[in-house]
């Protein structure tokens, strides 16, 4: 199966870097729960492997899917890497061994992770690094975790820095520090509870990355009586996920997509997302389901 198109177009992060709208997650490609290894190593090798081929050329990873799991897979597939790829990962958090997600934002600590996740990716700077928010940690400031990570992009280990799981306010507050690449945030066809923060990062001319673009509720949809997302799948021939994806890049030009799956079929078809074209009659149907700032729930 071949891409026909340069995967939705390009868009430019802030040093120099240039990417696909269409990525990769690589968040599944850990064992279940993204906790530990995957129950087919050779398969998870050959996801990442047929991304490239595809001609995916942005990857978003964190040393704490696994931990370190899908770091390793990662350069064990792909070292070394194409000039042209793009390697996102994320700090902030760490993984207990019940498989907790759990803070870890002191600057001293997001400085560690930086280091780690250069030596996992075998690598000497880091393309685009992410501060990922857990969530209150002893009272650290904010502002002294994106000034940790700044100190680290004057110092040639961060080409990028980006926000995770942010509010709005917190978007502007990084900006009055230092350049933020990309935000990544909750969002999807039925779940737009960060549109206020798209907005701004469209704006800005910020890359917007929505994590579970495929959203979760399709089941709840349908049970509602709602089948706008099959009824516009079924008129393209479509799957309902590629319907989500395709909206997607319809919704704002900064939008970047990383669907993620542990499945070569799944990638490929997800990747094909980047091919089918929506008509304004289908994207007003879509638009129509949930309201900026509220869920497919609230909406119903």
């Amino acid at each position: 199966m071949t891409i026909a198109n340069d995967l939705g177009g390009k868009f430019p992060l802030d040093a120099g870097l240039t990417v696909n709208r269409v990525g990769f997650g690589a968040m599944q490609l850990a064992g279940p729960g993204v906790f530990g290894p995957p129950a087919d190593r050779d398969r998870a090798l050959a996801v990442l492997r047929r991304a490239v081929e595809l001609g995916i050329d942005h990857i978003d990873t964190s040393d704490f899917y696994g931990p370190w799991v899908v770091n390793e897979l990662i350069a064990e597939a792909l070292h070394p890497y194409d000039a042209h790829l793009v390697l996102a990962t994320k700090i902030g958090a760490y993984r207990d061994d019940k498989a907790n997600w759990l803070p870890l934002n002191h600057p001293d600590a997001l400085r560690a992770q930086v280091h780690d996740n250069l030596r996992r990716l075998k690598v000497d700077v880091l393309d685009l690094v992410y501060l990922r928010d857990m969530g209150p940690q002893d009272g650290i400031a904010f502002a002294d975790q994106v000034g940790a990570l700044h100190e680290l992009k004057e110092q040639g280990l961060i080409r990028d820095i980006g926000l995770s799981n942010v509010e709005l306010d917190h978007f502007e507050e990084a900006r009055s520090i230092t350049t933020i690449a990309s935000v990544q945030n909750l969002y999807n066809v039925v779940n737009r509870t960060s549109a206020a923060l798209l907005r701004a990062t469209t704006e800005a001319e910020v890359a917007f990355v929505p994590f579970f673009p495929l959203g979760s509720g399709f089941a709840d949809s349908r049970a509602r009586g709602d089948d706008a997302l099959k009824s516009v799948a079924d008129k393209h021939g479509a799957t309902q996920a590629q319907v989500s994806l395709a909206w997607l890049l319809h919704r704002a030009s900064n939008i970047l997509l990383i669907p993620g799956t542990s499945s070569v079929e799944h990638l490929e078809e997800n990747t094909a997302a980047a091919t089918l074209v929506l008509d304004e009659d289908d994207t007003a149907t879509l638009d129509a389901l949930v309201a900026d700032g509220e869920t497919l729930e609230e909406a119903h």
